[in-house]
C-alpha cells in the first residue's frame, strides 16, 4: 500500500468524500486499525441500520472510547442524526466516508452541524507513487490504486463504469433509463477537456437537453466528473462562459472513451494529459490545504489557458502541450493572459526535457512539474 498524503485529524470527527476505488477504506483501516467499522456496502449491516438507525448506538459498547467508521454513509443518511447524538452524548469520534453527495444534498440531512471536518480523497498522485510513477502508464491507466497495482488494469477499469451503473445509478434510482445513461457516459467522454455542448450530447444520446443536464449532475454527485468554470476575475476581454468537462481520472476516461479508425490518437492523448494534470492539482490542493479554486480561461477569440488556479497564495496559469518541442505560437494564450494579469505566474508544460524562461513564461517538462507539484503551487 502506498502512503497517502492525506492526514486525518487527531480528535475531531470528519467526513471523507471521494469516488469509489480511490482507497478511502484502505486508508481508514491503516490510520485507525482499532476503530469500529460499519461497512454499509455489507448488505446485512446496511439492512439492519436502514431499518432502525438507533441500532448503531446499541452496537457500540458503552465504555468504548475509540473511533467509529461509517463507510459509505450516504446509503443510510439517517445515520447522521444518530452519529450527531452519539458525538454529543458519548463524545464518540466518527470518520464518515461517502462516494456520493447526492442523497445527502437532496434530502437536506444533518451534516453534523459543523461538528465534523470535511476531507477529500483522490486517485494516487505522482508524489505518492514516488519512483513507481510512470507517465505513460498514468496516462493510460490513471491513478486508482487497483489500476496502479494490477498486472491487468484494463479489465478493472472496463468494469469500473459498469460497477457505478449497477451499484450506484441503478441501485439508488438516480437514472430511470439505464441504456440512455450508458450512451451518455460514452458521449460525455468526447467532451473530455473541451467545452460542454449540452445540445450535441443530447442528440448523441437521443434524450432531451434537460435529461443530459441531470446526467451531468449525477456524474458530479458521484464525484467522478468535474465541470471546470471559466476564470472571470477582472474581465478585460469577452470570455466564453461554458464550463469544461473532465472525468476525474485518466484511466476511467480512457476506459469509457470509445475508439475507432476515425479517432485521432493525439486528441485522446492530449485530453488524457490535461486530465492527469487536473487530478494531480486537485489532490495536492486538497491534501496540502492550499485553498486554490480551479478554473480555465478562454476568450471569444479562442485564446485558451488550460488551467488557472486562484486563491490567497496567488494566481497560477498552466498551459499543457502534448508535444516534445515548443513552437512560438504555443505561447500566445499565456502571454495574452499575462497582459490582463501581470501578477500571474505562468507556466507551459510539455513532453520535452529542457527547462527555460521566455518573457515571463516558464517552460518545463510535464513530468518535472507533476512529480513535485507541491513546490509549483
Amino acid at each position: 500500500m502506498y502512503a497517502r498524503l492525506l492526514k486525518p485529524p487527531r480528535r475531531q470527527s470528519f467526513f471523507l468524500f471521494g469516488p469509489r476505488g480511490v482507497g478511502k477504506t484502505a486508508w481508514l483501516h491503516d490510520q485507525f486499525p482499532r476503530a469500529l467499522f460499519f461497512d454499509l456496502l455489507d448488505y446485512r449491516i446496511y439492512s439492519e441500520l436502514l431499518a432502525e438507525p438507533t441500532r448503531l448506538g446499541e452496537r457500540i459498547p458503552q465504555d468504548y472510547k475509540g473511533w467509529v467508521v461509517l463507510d459509505e454513509v450516504q446509503r443510510v443518511p439517517e445515520l447522521l442524526n444518530e452519529a450527531h447524538r452519539l458525538i454529543e452524548s458519548r463524545r464518540l469520534q466518527f470518520a464518515l466516508t461517502g462516494s456520493s453527495a447526492r442523497k445527502l444534498r437532496r434530502r437536506g440531512v444533518n451534516l453534523l452541524a459543523g461538528r465534523a471536518l470535511t476531507y477529500h480523497m483522490h486517485p494516487l498522485t505522482a508524489l505518492e507513487l514516488g519512483k513507481d510513477f510512470d507517465l505513460k502508464r498514468a496516462l493510460r491507466y490513471g491513478g486508482l490504486p487497483l489500476a496502479c497495482t494490477s498486472a491487468k488494469p484494463e479489465g478493472y477499469l472496463k468494469s469500473y463504469a459498469a460497477t457505478y451503473l449497477r451499484e450506484e445509478v441503478q441501485q439508488e434510482g438516480f437514472a430511470r433509463n439505464l441504456s440512455a445513461f450508458s450512451r451518455f457516459l460514452e458521449a460525455a467522454s468526447f467532451s473530455q477537456g473541451g467545452l460542454l455542448n449540452m445540445a450535441a450530447v443530447a442528440r448523441e444520446c437521443a434524450v432531451s437537453a434537460k435529461v443530459v443536464e441531470d446526467y451531468f449532475s449525477i456524474l458530479e454527485d458521484l464525484l467522478i466528473a468535474i465541470r471546470l468554470p471559466v476564470f472571470t476575475k477582472r474581465v478585460k476581454r469577452r470570455l466564453i462562459t461554458h464550463p469544461k468537462f473532465y472525468y476525474f481520472d485518466t484511466g476511467v476516461f480512457q476506459a469509457i472513451r470509445p475508439r475507432g479508425s476515425l479517432d485521432a490518437p493525439e486528441e485522446i492523448h492530449g485530453a488524457a494529459l490535461e486530465t492527469l494534470f487536473l487530478q494531480e492539482a486537485r489532490a495536492i490542493n486538497d491534501y496540502k490545504n492550499l485553498g486554490y479554486r480551479l478554473h480555465y480561461w478562454r476568450t471569444a477569440t479562442a485564446d485558451e489557458v488550460d488551467f488557472v488556479l486562484y486563491g490567497e497564495r496567488g494566481l497560477r496559469a498552466f498551459e499543457i502541450k502534448m508535444a516534445e518541442k515548443i513552437r512560438p505560437d504555443d505561447f500566445g494564450a499565456l502571454r495574452r493572459f499575462r497582459e490582463d494579469f501581470k501578477e500571474a505566474k505562468t507556466c507551459l508544460l510539455y513532453l520535452g526535457h529542457r527547462r527555460w524562461h521566455d518573457r515571463g513564461v516558464e517552460i518545463a517538462p510535464f513530468v518535472d512539474c507533476v512529480t513535485h507539484l507541491d513546490q509549483w503551487l
